[in-house]
């Protein structure tokens, strides 16, 4: 026997199949590069829900690009190693020895980890260092005035579009280590959030999507906006009104996406499961939208 709560529970169900369709058809083809990080990376069921997201998206007609940082894991495995942390400006001071971590980190667990759930999901992921292929050439990022060195800390000088191009046209799903190569062959640690961007500009995307450990960003009262231009967002990175801390690179990294053609820029709770799925693909979303 159907309850009222069942009918109201299946109604719901409904039409939020039948708004998502609307926005499948809509983004049919087009390629989002997705940046993941933060508690999505660290939970069990973040991880997988946001891999089951992804495998939606690819089994809807998108074309998703993931770029993942693994700040956590590289944090734990030093300390393991009785290495100690340093951060200036949220960047992480990056010497030979952190260097070796960083990659290995990476490339070697949080990429391979996440292309195995991803096919294992029936996706059809490959897992790519930005040294492979000359996928990310970078240089050492230039030294700031009164600022130390961060060492093997670099950023992005182009991307192999060819190959990204290649793998997309063959229904495969990069998903990329952000680590540079340098023209002598050494690594670099590229924020992950630069690298999307950068990333996003370069390949055409119409869309990128930032997961973080808060709601969206946050006007002066911590309340999510749900919307706002680059115009508003470049005003309060300048002012110093609201974007602070992890936020402040986010939001330069959003306005380089946008300065570069990108059309839209979403930035979603990555604490909440399938938080990517609803942003897209519901009309209230549930983080903030970015538009030029």
């Amino acid at each position: 026997m159907t309850t009222e709560k069942t009918q109201e529970s299946l109604a719901e169900r409904r039409d939020l199949v039948v708004e998502a369709l609307k926005y499948i058809r809509k983004f049919t083809g087009n390629r989002t590069v997705i940046k993941y990080g933060g508690a999505a990376m660290v939970k069990d069921d973040l991880k997988r829900s946001f891999a089951q997201d992804l495998v939606l998206l690819q089994s809807a007609g998108l074309r998703p690009l993931v770029v993942h940082g693994g700040g956590h894991e590289i944090t734990r495995t030093l300390d393991r190693l009785g290495q100690k942390s340093e951060f200036i400006d949220g960047q992480r001071v990056t010497g030979t020895a952190e260097m070796g971590v960083v990659e290995m980190v990476l490339t070697g667990k949080v990429n391979t980890e996440l292309v195995g759930l991803i096919n294992t999901l029936g996706g059809n992921a490959m897992g790519l260092s930005g040294k492979d292929a000359h996928l990310i050439r970078a240089h050492k990022l230039p030294p700031r005035p009164g600022k130390p060195d961060l060492g093997w800390v670099g950023e992005v000088e182009s991307i192999n579009t060819e190959l990204l191009d290649l793998l997309l046209s063959k229904s495969y799903m990069p998903v990329i280590s952000p680590v540079g190569l340098g023209v002598d062959g050494a690594s670099f640690n590229i924020n992950a959030d630069m690298v999307a961007a950068e990333m996003a500009v370069a390949c055409q995307a119409k869309k990128l999507i930032f997961l973080t450990d808060v709601a969206g960003i946050l006007d002066e009262n911590g309340q999510l906006m749900s919307e706002l231009c680059a115009a508003d967002l470049r005003g309060r990175l300048q002012e110093g009104r609201a974007v602070k801390g992890g936020m402040q690179v986010k939001a330069q990294a959003i306005l380089r996406a946008l300065d570069g053609g990108v059309e839209a820029v979403h930035v979603v709770d990555g604490r909440e499961p399938h938080s990517v799925v609803v942003e897209l693909f519901t009309e209230k979303g549930v983080g903030t939208l970015v538009k030029a």
